[in-house]
């Protein structure tokens, strides 16, 4: 290597330490192997709230850019790769759910619920019960996200798209072996969301999945599968529109591109965080347990992305009914009597992250002094049957 050669290698080492934390994880990948690109990234981190809140309900990592995207319920809170605050969206009077980064364009997926549930009331008082039940894919745009306390619907950072049928399920009721149930399929809404290719597939056109919340219910044998809507990113450019929480809009498609089916048994509010991830293609499945002694009853599954869904009988409903059925990795473990495959280790119902090559951020939630705090920790998927993931060290 010559004198000039040597020069200019040094003087891109140099400027990548000398550059902004963020930039240091866009750039350092070019000098460094994959693996010791994830392994330098922070083993801890802890973000706290600065407003009352309920918990963390999901993140987004933004390795390119340096920055990762904390969901607490009614904020969102976007840092640095060292927990550093660079911005904030509140404002809302609704459920912020589970979140989703697509890094090619920037934008940051969410799940929206007005309802007039518990959770609901929760959030809004009174105020819940006496408006329309709304659901919505929300939609953040990152770049404008540069400063604290942005207004969710003033700032111009944020559109949503309407999801008629997902109302249409929470409010109606059903009859299913000659007993009428509230809600279609135990619909409580929606919450994990995440962003990849074609179920079947390992590349091409990426598609935004959302999964219905699931009411728990013991005592009905139609709530016994987590319900994916599909929606191509093209068609929710289309209706997006601002956010007005005292006028909710109705702009959204009639249905959704597709809607999938995964036999899991019923958990507690359905799937809470949603999680494709390229390196084993599994979209990972974080939930809080049931409790139908039919099922083992996981907190963690996942859709094996290769395998194309079938259209077969659906388990559990009468009169039948017929959809798209998911299959599930075979990878955990296997519960013989229903035929289910899972983990028991409970992790990620509050935030999963894939990071790429097998590295993942797995959120918890605390609080202290009454303001509630997300830890996320680095973890290394090892694909074990009972815990596949082990914490980096």
């Amino acid at each position: 290597m010559g004198i000039a050669s040597r020069l200019f290698f040094l003087f891109i080492i140099l400027s990548v330490l000398s550059s902004p934390a963020q930039n240091i994880y866009l750039n350092a990948g070019t000098l460094m192997s994959r693996e010791n690109f994830y392994e330098s990234l922070p083993r801890t981190l802890k973000v706290s709230n600065d407003e009352s809140s309920s918990h963390v309900q999901g993140v987004a990592v933004d390795t390119r850019n340096g920055y990762i995207y904390f969901s607490f319920t009614t904020k969102l809170i976007k840092t640095n790769l060292y927990g550093k605050v660079v911005g904030s969206v509140r404002g809302f009077s609704c459920h912020l759910g589970c979140i989703e980064l697509d890094l090619a364009t920037g934008k940051l997926y969410a799940s929206i619920e007005y309802k007039d549930d518990a959770i609901g009331q929760g959030i809004s008082g009174g105020d819940a019960i006496d408006r329309e039940n709304t659901f919505y894919i929300g939609i953040f745009d990152t770049d404008k996200i540069t400063s604290t306390n942005l207004d969710a619907e003033r700032s111009g950072v944020f559109t949503t798209v309407y999801l008629p049928e997902v109302v249409s399920w929470y409010n109606d009721s059903i009859v299913n072996n000659g007993t009428k149930y509230p809600h279609v399929y135990g619909c409580s809404g929606v919450d994990g969301i995440s962003l990849g290719p074609q179920f079947g597939k390992t590349d091409g056109e990426n598609f935004v999945n959302i999964a219905l919340g699931i009411y728990k219910d013991n005592s009905r044998t139609d709530n016994d599968y987590q319900v994916l809507l599909q929606y191509r990113l093209s068609d929710l450019d289309k209706y997006a529109m601002p956010l007005d929480q005292s006028h909710p809009h109705h702009n959204g498609p009639e249905s959704a591109y597709n809607r999938y089916f995964v036999y899991t048994g019923n958990t507690n509010y359905g799937t809470q965080n949603l999680e494709y991830d390229s390196y084993t293609h599994h979209w990972f499945i974080a939930a809080y347990k049931g409790g139908k002694s039919k099922f083992p009853n996981y907190p963690l599954f996942a859709v094996d992305g290769t395998v194309a869904p079938v259209y077969q009988t659906l388990k559990g409903f009468n009169p039948e009914q017929k959809g798209m059925i998911l299959s599930l990795a075979t990878d955990g473990t296997l519960h013989k009597n229903s035929g289910v495959y899972g983990w028991s280790q409970n992790v990620g119902s509050v935030g999963i992250e894939s990071l790429g090559n097998g590295y993942f951020y797995i959120a918890t939630q605390g609080s202290s002094d009454g303001l509630q705090n997300c830890t996320i920790k680095l973890y290394k998927w090892t694909g074990a049957t009972v815990n596949p993931f082990m914490l980096v060290e």
